[in-house]
């Protein structure tokens, strides 16, 4: 009985490894890709970079996207949301321009890994032009002062600052309010 075991392992030994490495090759090359990779859906933060100095967002893009990415079946079970990046480029944005966009390749992700979609597929945004105006500066007060005295003066310095922001913003004589003082007792002078 083991003469026989023996002679059927070691009878013709080169062309049964060769049988076997032959099967192996093809199950490799025969294997549906499915089985050996896999799709995941992933919400990934939107970033956005490169917006021009002189522009402002008005309208915001979606904070996070959906992004699907395909890989390898072991390595897609590691893969996490930190692992991908999502990059908005709006150094070629225009006033005139509200839809831009995303497509696969926006998204940053690790060698082995395919983005497959992205949804949204187009965000909008807005945009304006930037402006810097001098804007005078009013005082916001709550509470009386002590009852024997009288508020004679009240200043604010400086008297203007300039403000930023997107021109849609801006009213004409429009004044910037400070955070309310409060004048509750007060009985001196005070800065």
């Amino acid at each position: 009985m083991i003469r026989f075991l023996r002679d059927l392992v070691l009878h013709n030994w080169a062309l049964k490894v060769s049988a076997l490495v032959l099967a192996f090759v093809l199950w490799l090359t025969l294997i549906p890709e499915e089985k050996t990779f896999s799709e995941r859906t992933l919400v990934v933060p939107l970033e956005r970079r490169n917006l021009p100095a002189d522009f402002e967002l008005v309208v915001p893009p979606p904070s996070m996207i959906d992004v699907t990415v395909r890989a390898r079946n072991r390595l897609i079970s590691q893969l996490t949301e930190k692992d991908v990046q999502a990059v908005l480029n709006l150094s070629r944005a225009r006033l005139d321009q509200q839809d831009y966009p995303l497509n696969p390749d926006m998204i940053l992700v690790p060698s082995g890994v395919q983005v497959v979609r992205v949804f949204p597929n187009t965000i909008r945004l807005r945009l304006e032009r930037s402006l810097l105006a001098p804007m005078d500066i009013q005082l916001v007060t709550v509470g009386k002062v002590h009852e024997d005295f009288v508020l004679a003066k009240a200043e604010v310095i400086p008297p203007r600052i300039n403000v930023r922001g997107p021109e849609s913003k801006f009213k004409v004589k429009e004044k910037v309010r400070t955070s309310p003082v409060d004048l509750t007792g007060l009985d001196h002078s005070t800065t």
